[in-house]
Parts: C-alpha cells; sequence; structure tokens
C-alpha cells in the first residue's frame, strides 16, 4: 500500500508548545511534536500516515494506516498497515499491526499483536517453558 513515492502527504501539525485536549481525527499525514490528550484516528477509507516525534506525547488511543513513533504513547496503538518504532519511542499500551519495524531502543510495555489478512490473530495461552536444567 505504501512506498516512499506514494505514501500520502503530511497536510496537519500539533507544534512542540501545543496541548490539545480531545480527540483528534485526520485525513492524508498529521505530524505530531507537542501533546495530545485524547484519541487520533485518521479517516479509514483513504491511505493515512501518522508521525509522533521525539518531543511529543500523545496519551490516547492511536489508529492510523501507517504510524511513525519516536515519542511518547500511553494508550493502545492501532497500525492497520505499518508500525514503525524509532530509537526514542516509548508505547504504555497494546501494539496493533500488520508489519512492524522497531529500531534498537524503542521500548513497548504491552502487547504485541499481529494481524493477518485485516484481521488481529488471536491470543492463544502458551505452556510454560520447563529447561532441562530445572529438573535436575
Amino acid at each position: 500500500m505504501f512506498d516512499k513515492k506514494k505514501q500520502p502527504p503530511i497536510k496537519s501539525l500539533i507544534a512542540q508548545g501545543c496541548l490539545i485536549d480531545g480527540n483528534f481525527s485526520f485525513t492524508d499525514g498529521l505530524r505530531v511534536d507537542g501533546e495530545l490528550r485524547g484519541s487520533i484516528t485518521s479517516v479509514s477509507d483513504r491511505p493515512s500516515i501518522l508521525v509522533i516525534s521525539e518531543s511529543a506525547l500523545v496519551t490516547g488511543a492511536v489508529h492510523a494506516d501507517h504510524v511513525i513513533v519516536n515519542g511518547q504513547v500511553c494508550g493502545p496503538v492501532h497500525a492497520r498497515v505499518m508500525l514503525e518504532l524509532q530509537p526514542k519511542a516509548r508505547i504504555t499500551g497494546d501494539v496493533t499491526y500488520k508489519m512492524l519495524e522497531m529500531h534498537q531502543g524503542a521500548m513497548v510495555d504491552g502487547r504485541l499483536c499481529p494481524m493477518v489478512e485485516g484481521a488481529q490473530l488471536p491470543l492463544e495461552e502458551k505452556p510454560t517453558l520447563k529447561l532441562a536444567a530445572n529438573n535436575l
């Protein structure tokens, strides 16, 4: 869906020093450098890109096609196509994605939930792993 030449343009900016208290919807592209308390949602019938920069703080759910995080998110992140976690990314919450790129230094305090064919994989309980060394 995305390649370097066909990504939607970033037309909106929440600048550093700005605070938005409430939900925010956008089309095409959004860059967040400031703080947002509420959910960020892209219009789902058009391709979208969301950039959460190093100086940004988002407290709430995030929904977009391509999500790039290098700042802090406190809430679930839903990337319908691609999730890119850059070195200073800090996410507290579950992340759902179709494709994931995670750079060294990025941190997620939550579950990583890959999607297949647009549907989230069911989480299955796995048995506890017993090491042979513990049986000695």
